[in-house]
């Protein structure tokens, strides 16, 4: 080799080592990960059947698998054999803020995406499309929203629901009195226990736990429909497309795969832990349309 050519050899070396150097430095997330070792997931404790605790108090459900997924590309991507998932569980009202700070790099839950929540924090393509409702009790006798004039309802603190339903309640006078839990459990204890006449939440959080309550006959859905769908996606750091690209790769290859259909039924239309019931509802056109043609839109 001349000399002339080990110049050049070395200038290519010494260019393809600068361009890896600044495709690491290009996601602030895929860097930590790769110094610290580890993918930090953040996971609901009560979000049936999205991220819940199971059988020995470990988290599972449909946002669990998907994050698995995640967590073998990154592992992958990064070509870390031996990468540690570790867990932090969140909740409705600090999500958004351990994302932002650092302490989780991914939250495997129930959360919608919305035009205000990108402004704080970035969303995977779509994993389900949601409906909000009321649940009550049969015993309330309750056939319609109009019937729960001047009661007292529960919305899940920090929620999106608390504000649709503040809305309904003025438009259509309702004067409700609304009170908050820190997590749809709690939400559903309180409806349960008699403190609020409904819950407001979304419908399919609202099935998952009324099916694995010791008294489901006892609770019933009143048949008011607000708006279009709502679209959940595994919650990210804002501004780091990179790390968005291999957390959306993860889901799409499962959706390509026919796997994302596999997990689905595993949650959706079979019996699931810890009392093993069955939700038994069918994949939505909506979400059926998400698969074909995976995205983070906010509408269909």
């Amino acid at each position: 080799m001349t000399t002339k050519h080990a110049i050049l050899s070395a200038l290519a070396a010494a260019a393809c080592l600068a361009a890896a150097s600044s495709t690491q430095a290009a996601s602030p997330t895929l860097d930590k990960i790769r110094s610290s070792g580890a993918l930090t997931l953040g996971y609901r404790e009560s979000s049936v059947p999205f991220a819940y605790l199971g059988a020995e108090q470990k988290p599972v459900g449909l946002s669990m698998d998907l994050c698995a997924a995640v967590a073998e590309k990154v592992r992958s991507q990064l070509n870390l054999p031996a990468l540690k998932v570790a867990y932090t569980a969140v909740n409705a009202s600090n999500r958004i803020p351990l994302i932002q700070n650092g302490t989780i790099d991914v939250e495997c839950g129930s959360t919608t995406n919305t035009a205000d929540r990108q402004k704080q924090v970035a969303f995977s393509v779509a994993t389900f499309a949601s409906q909000p409702s009321w649940l009550t009790t049969t015993a309330s006798g309750l056939t319609g929203a109009a019937g729960l004039k001047g009661k007292t309802v529960v919305v899940t603190q920090g929620s999106l629901n608390l504000a649709l339903a503040q809305k309904i309640s003025k438009e259509a006078g309702l004067d409700l009195v609304f009170i908050q839990a820190k997590e749809q459990a709690e939400s559903l204890l309180m409806l349960r226990t008699g403190r609020a006449a409904a819950w407001f939440e979304d419908k399919i959080l609202q099935a998952g736990l009324a099916a694995a309550a010791p008294d489901p006959k006892a609770l019933a859905f009143l048949p008011d429909q607000y708006g279009g769908n709502d679209y959940y996606g595994l919650m990210l750091p804002k501004g780091d497309p990179e790390f968005k690209a291999v957390v959306d790769g993860a889901i799409k290859e499962t959706m390509a795969s026919g796997e994302f259909a596999r997990l689905y039924a595993k949650w959706f239309t079979s019996p699931i832990p810890p009392n093993g019931q069955n939700l038994a509802l069918e994949m939505s056109a909506a979400l059926k349309a998400r698969i074909s043609s995976p995205s983070d839109a906010l509408t269909p």
